[in-house]
């Protein structure tokens, strides 16, 4: 029911949004003299923060029309290349000819969350790769546009998934996993060395994820700790409202998963947004242009299929299976003792308030099969969970490391290398990682 009244409050306040914004445009025309008063800047505020703080923000856009490379701007084309019932694989194909006898970039495979927000949430991490990787991404689709007749989908799609789009992007991929997508990344890419995979990738980056949630546990994985299964499917599974395309499937709405991020730092929440109301009291455009992109972002959500949602928070957070080397997926045991292909990088923040320190670095205690020289970890100074995969110190700090982590492995898989169609012999300078 929770969902239901949830929808009926937005349509109960979508005609008092409409006269909100009809008054903001009324209000903001040359030749009203109220515009440019003290009176009529609050009464601009208090409408324009009612008006935001009540609107639904759908799926936003990428908008990464063009990018640098080799020092030349050239443009961007966002395009499909597979397209799975839960999830399209997006490339971002830069539009510029290669030089002679050049190696092509190293493709790159993003593994966005499928926690609430969409892939756009990566949108930085993505830019900082464009100048010099040939950028994927897994765009997962909204739970509550699946019909109820259409597939089911949990942790083992998931995996299943990831190893399909690997295969897809041919071998000496590298799939970056930012987040919650580290569980079932690690897991495929078990899956695909123990079974001997030629499409197997050539690294592995694991950016704040839990692989060991027993480690240093936040307020977040003490939360779903302390609640049963059935306290989950009891009080956050709901069904979809009437008038959305998967009316009556059951999913944990992204409302819900929004709420409780925002309950954790809800002075800062209160903060943020008074300051955006006395930017607009003030005329700030700039300062205000800032934050309110990031909550038109933040605030955008989906929902999660149940079944998914489920099965991760009794795998990953309850019984702690990857770690304790119990995890199997359609009959296969998730061994990441078996990798012995792929080089594993790790990246922690220090003031990470989701995963926790020592939680993705557990991935190294795993991955026995690997030799020192294919294992790194980095945990970067003063960044919260947001910052490890945008931001600043994201631009860099973090993205030069994992940059140097790839172009270091693609140089020890061999000098005379495929160029897809564009031969030739490559020796990259050395690169530094400290």
């Amino acid at each position: 029911m929770l969902y239901h009244q949830y929808e009926l409050q937005r349509l109960a306040l979508a005609p008092m949004r409409l006269a909100a914004s009809s008054a903001l445009s009324l209000l903001d025309t040359p030749h009203n003299p109220m515009r440019d008063t003290a009176a009529g800047r609050l009464t601009v505020a208090l409408l324009d923060s009612f008006e935001h703080n009540t609107r639904r923000f759908g799926k936003p856009r990428f908008g990464l029309n063009e990018t640098v490379v080799n020092g030349e701007r050239v443009p961007v084309t966002e395009t499909t290349v597979l397209d799975l019932p839960w999830c399209s694989l997006k490339h971002f194909r830069r539009d510029f000819a290669p030089r002679t006898r050049r190696l092509p970039d190293p493709a790159v495979l993003m593994v966005a969350p499928m926690s609430g927000h969409y892939a756009t949430l990566l949108r930085g991490t993505v830019e900082a790769f464009l100048p010099d990787h040939d950028v994927f991404i897994t765009d997962w689709r909204d739970a509550r546009d699946m019909p109820v007749a259409g597939p089911d989908f949990d942790l083992d799609d998931y995996i299943d998934y990831i190893i399909e789009f690997l295969h897809h992007l041919g071998p000496r991929t590298h799939v970056i996993a930012v987040c919650q997508p580290a569980v079932p990344v690690l897991a495929a890419v078990s899956l695909m060395n123990a079974e001997g995979h030629p499409e197997t990738p050539a690294t592995m980056t694991l950016i704040g994820g839990p692989i060991d949630t027993r480690e240093a546990p936040t307020q977040v994985n003490q939360f779903a700790k302390a609640h049963s299964l059935n306290w989950f499917r009891e009080r956050v599974i709901h069904p979809v409202p009437f008038g959305n395309p998967g009316f009556m499937r059951l999913v944990y709405p992204g409302f819900v998963q929004l709420a409780g991020f925002m309950a954790m730092n809800l002075d800062r929440h209160v903060s943020a947004h008074w300051q955006m109301f006395l930017h607009l009291v003030e005329g700030d455009g700039e300062s205000l242009a800032s934050k309110r992109a990031f909550y038109e972002e933040y605030r955008s959500v989906m929902d999660l299929p149940a079944a998914y949602y489920l099965q991760t928070i009794e795998t990953v957070f309850h019984q702690h299976l990857l770690p304790r080397g119990l995890m199997a997926s359609r009959g296969r045991h998730v061994d990441p003792s078996a990798i012995d292909q792929t080089a594993l990088l790790t990246v922690e923040g220090e003031r990470d308030d989701i995963s926790g320190i020592g939680q993705t670095r557990a991935a190294h205690a795993l991955c026995t099969g690997l030799p020192d020289a294919m294992k790194q970890h980095w945990e970067q100074p003063s960044v919260g969970h947001y910052g490890l995969f945008n931001g600043k110190r994201f631009r860099e700090e973090v993205a030069p490391r994992i940059k140097a982590f790839i172009a270091r492995h693609e140089r020890m898989r061999g000098t005379l290398v495929e160029t897809r169609g564009n031969g030739g012999a490559w020796s990259p300078p050395p690169v530094s990682l400290d």
